[in-house]
């Protein structure tokens, strides 16, 4: 089903590699949505020139920058926009920073360019998917909640021009519904119940199909899915 809750979360959203096309489309977005915006990266200097970035499109936006541990803590809900290969890495970092009740959105798609191939083409997981990689390392008490892999990061960037794409949400259930309560902060995307948190390996693939698809069909800006039928 899909649908979006009157009441977002209204605490601090932390984006992880919001220094990347896809974090910085999201942390635009929310920025210009009035929510209060935190952008990591591994170097503190990247992070702030990123928020700096946004405030130049942004007025008024509520938006530091720093690195990734500093950005996570304290925030309702963190995001990790940032290639597979990094997850790990990151989550490491960034675990002493985590406390019980957040929330951990993973977009990670494990493409096979972590292995130097082509981006057309995903990598098997042990754990069933990279969103299941984050939960099997995420502390005690964090939820982790799969979201965001297939919207286009161009599309994001193009403010004010809706982004015309539905999110597929997978995790917990009550964690899964304020994360998607974030899609309807932007305008265009729509978020769709995909149920349990294993659902997300089916959701990770899809990307590599986008890409492929942009590629065929010559569509720079991203392609991105709709899911017919739904109830309102």
């Amino acid at each position: 089903m899909g649908e979006t809750s009157p009441n977002p979360p209204a605490g601090p959203i932390a984006i992880l590699g919001g220094t990347g096309d896809q974090g910085l489309g999201l942390a635009l977005r929310f920025a210009a949505a009035g929510r209060p915006v935190a952008i990591g990266s591994r170097r503190s200097e990247r992070g702030q020139q990123a928020a700096e970035a946004v405030r130049a499109r942004v007025a008024g936006a509520q938006v530091s920058g720093g690195e990734n541990a500093a950005a996570a803590r304290g925030a309702e809900i963190v995001i990790l926009s940032l290639p597979f290969e990094h997850t790990a890495a990151t989550l490491k970092e960034i675990a002493a920073a985590l406390s019980p009740g957040q929330i951990l959105v993973s977009m990670g798609v494990p493409l096979a360019t972590a292995i130097g191939d082509g981006a057309v083409r995903s990598l098997g997981v042990w754990q069933g998917s990279c969103a299941e990689l984050v939960a099997s390392r995420a502390p005690e008490g964090v939820a982790v909640v799969s979201a965001f892999q297939n919207v286009s990061a161009h599309r994001l960037q193009a403010l004010p021009e809706p982004v015309e794409c539905d999110v597929v949400v997978s995790g917990p259930k009550a964690p899964r519904a304020r994360v998607m309560a974030l899609c309807g902060l932007v305008p265009g995307l729509r978020a769709v119940d995909g149920g349990p948190l294993a659902n997300a390996r089916y959701i990770e693939s899809w990307t590599a199909l986008l890409i492929g698809l942009n590629i065929r069909y010559r569509v720079p800006e991203g392609l991105g899915f709709r899911i017919t039928g739904l109830p309102e």
